[in-house]
């Protein structure tokens, strides 16, 4: 009975539950008490990156195939997942300045700046900006400058309403993919025509406000969090802390997503 049960599949060996429960390894003297919640909730933010990383994947293959039902459900939980990590802003903001001051020492240059899966997010966004990956370990940041000369999100978005009969200009279509996408009269008058025309194709292009918006509130969340955390201090990675933040915030990436609303 006993052999039986060392073999089978539990849950515990299937999560790699001892294994995931050793990772949470605090620096500071004692520990401080709020330094596991710190960890936990940067750990729990690099595992969502990954599936994030991993559903975006599914959605430019799915926009590519013209799969439009497949990419509405796989963007709906993106930005599931994203209300998800706004939310663990809340559970961070139970720590107060003094409680993150106790250990914030102990971090030394280490940072969120310093996060490979979130740059690779916002490649895959569109961000087109090799500096961005400067700091990073040569091998991230090898796997970051490939993803710059891969299709972005709104890449598949375009190739996909293509598909579908708009009016997207070969210039976009064919573009570099190295050099940052820019706003485009044609494409947005292409996407005020989708609006009225083709309703699924609409519910897409929605969704992908809804991913935008979502962005944009977990950037300004996040903004909010260090500066009544640390105030105008730098931060621990050696950036300008809640400045640098604050320059990121309102910065949509799906620029003609927004540019006609007016027109609708």
């Amino acid at each position: 009975m006993s052999e039986n049960y060392d073999s089978a599949l539990t849950y515990t060996s299937y999560l790699a539950v001892d294994d995931l429960l050793k990772l949470q390894k605090p620096l500071s003297e004692g520990p401080e008490h709020d330094e596991l919640l710190f960890i936990i909730i940067h750990q729990t933010y690099e595992l969502w990156f990954k599936q994030l990383i991993h559903e975006f994947a599914e959605a430019q293959r799915a926009l590519e195939a013209n799969e439009t039902h497949r990419a509405l459900g796989v963007l709906g939980r993106i930005r599931t997942i994203m209300k998800t990590c706004v939310s663990q802003v809340d559970i961070l903001e139970t720590m107060t300045p003094l409680q993150f001051l106790s250990f914030r020492n102990y971090l030394a240059a280490s940072s969120g700046f310093q996060s490979a899966q979130f740059r690779k997010v916002e490649a895959i966004l569109g961000r087109r900006d090799e500096k961005f990956a400067n700091h990073l370990p040569p091998e991230m940041r090898d796997e970051i400058i490939q993803l710059l000369g891969q299709r972005s999100l709104w890449d598949s978005v375009m190739i996909y309403l293509s598909k579908r009969g708009a009016a997207i200009p070969e210039s976009v279509l064919n573009r570099n993919l190295r050099d940052h996408y820019q706003p485009n009269e044609q494409v947005q008058t292409a996407l005020v025509h989708v609006h009225r025309e083709d309703l699924e194709a609409a519910m897409v292009c929605e969704k992908l406000v809804d991913i935008d918006e979502g962005l944009q509130e977990w950037r300004y969340r996040h903004v909010k969090m260090v500066e009544r955390t640390i105030g105008s201090k730098s931060g621990t990675g050696g950036s300008s802390g809640v400045k640098y933040l604050a320059s990121t915030l309102f910065n949509p990436v799906f620029p003609d997503l927004w540019e006609i609303r007016a027109s609708l």
